[in-house]
C-alpha cells in the first residue's frame, strides 16, 4: 500500500485515517500545491510528520515551520494551527 493512494487530486485538502489503536490515531493528509489545511485546533496533542512534498504549518503563538521529507513538528492542544501546501504534499498526522 501506499499513502499516495488513498487520495485524489480533486480536492484541494484530503484526509484518510490509515490506523486506529487504543490510544493513536494515524491520518494521512494530502495538501495540494497553494492549497491551505484550514485553522483548526486539537484537543490533544499530536505528531505532524511530513512524508513528500513541502509544507508550512503555522500556529497563533506565532511558530512556523517549514516541512520538507523527514521533518516533523509537535501540535500542541488548544492551540490554533493551519499548514499550507508549499507543492502537493503528503503528510501524516498521529494523535
Amino acid at each position: 500500500m501506499n499513502i499516495k493512494e488513498l487520495h485524489t487530486n480533486e480536492k484541494p485538502v484530503s484526509t484518510a485515517t490509515i490506523f486506529k489503536g487504543a490510544n493513536c490515531v494515524a491520518t494521512a493528509i494530502q495538501i495540494l500545491k497553494n492549497q491551505e489545511l484550514k485553522e483548526h485546533v486539537t484537543k490533544t496533542p499530536a505528531f505532524l510528520i511530513c512524508i513528500e512534498g513541502e509544507a508550512l504549518f503555522k500556529n497563533e503563538q506565532g511558530a512556523t515551520e517549514e516541512l520538507l521529507p523527514g521533518d516533523y513538528v509537535i501540535i500542541e492542544q488548544d492551540v490554533k494551527h493551519w499548514v499550507l501546501g508549499i507543492t502537493d504534499c503528503q503528510l501524516t498526522l498521529f494523535k
